[in-house]
């Protein structure tokens, strides 16, 4: 079993059936992350139709100025959700500094209720990594994946020293800085990642695919020196344990083909 722990099916469109039977013949176990309210309704009916899919609730700071003034509405998704994400903060691709504030706001929203409620939250960080941590240790918040970490070195093993797990994505196969952070990751703290389908475009030239998530995996393997096989069963076993400390999540996870340890 292949696991993509930070995907967004929601976003495939006209590509999406064609996604869903990749997803089922490579046996991929696809954390499906939202957007905004729309984009969580959508990923909910996706998993309807595909046991391999888990659907979970956030808002990602790049909408978190539509959600501000009406963070009661995101409670009900909240509650429902097994794990939060995407969540976090961009002071990065978002050059527009009038909008912090609400992504602060939005994002302190979601930290206090995965406190109150003890989830594992999916982590958007880019520009605010320290930030990010910061708030973390704040909330004492520690079931955290963090997507797609490309910030600075110091502040990355400061997260690790909190125990954060690390989703290595596509930029493996072309970035020496991700191929350092890949050797660095503790093995227990290592998951893979694809971003498809959008994420990857500046990369490969188009929408990702679900097939993708088996090129990361060489790529972590090969910047671990070890096998692909090797970091399959290393990724299962962290994800597995990470649900394990979450009975929603145990839940949740019941209706993956197999059961969770792929057998």
């Amino acid at each position: 079993m292949l696991l993509d722990a930070h995907s967004h099916l929601d976003l495939y469109a006209d590509a999406l059936d064609s996604a869903l039977e990749e997803i089922r013949q490579h046996c991929i176990l696809t954390v499906s992350n939202s957007l905004g309210l729309e984009s969580y309704q959508r990923n909910l009916e996706i998993a309807q139709v595909c046991d391999w899919v888990l659907p979970i609730f956030g808002v990602h700071p790049w909408f978190a100025p539509e959600y501000v003034d009406r963070l009661d509405d995101l409670t009900k998704a909240i509650e429902q959700s097994p794990m939060l994400g995407e969540i976090g903060l961009d002071h990065h691709f978002v050059e527009d500094a009038s909008q912090y504030a609400a992504q602060r706001e939005v994002f302190e929203f979601f930290l206090s209720a995965a406190k109150e409620q003890g989830k594992v939250i999916n982590l958007h960080t880019k520009g605010a990594e320290r930030e990010i941590l910061d708030l973390l240790d704040q909330y004492g918040i520690r079931g955290a994946i963090v997507h797609w970490y490309s910030g600075p070195l110091d502040v990355f093993r400061e997260w690790v020293a909190r125990g954060a797990y690390f989703t290595i994505g596509v930029e493996v196969l072309y970035s020496e800085h991700i191929r350092t952070i890949a050797r660095e990751v503790p093995a227990e703290q290592l998951l893979t990642e694809t971003d498809n389908p959008g994420g990857p475009k500046g990369w490969i030239g188009g929408p990702g695919m679900p097939r993708l998530i088996v090129d990361v995996v060489k790529g972590v393997a090969d910047a671990r020196k070890t096998t692909a096989e090797a970091i399959m069963q290393t990724v299962q076993a962290n994800f597995a344990r990470l649900v394990r400390d979450d009975p929603r999540l145990v839940e949740a996870c019941a209706r993956f083909p197999g059961g969770l340890n792929g057998e």
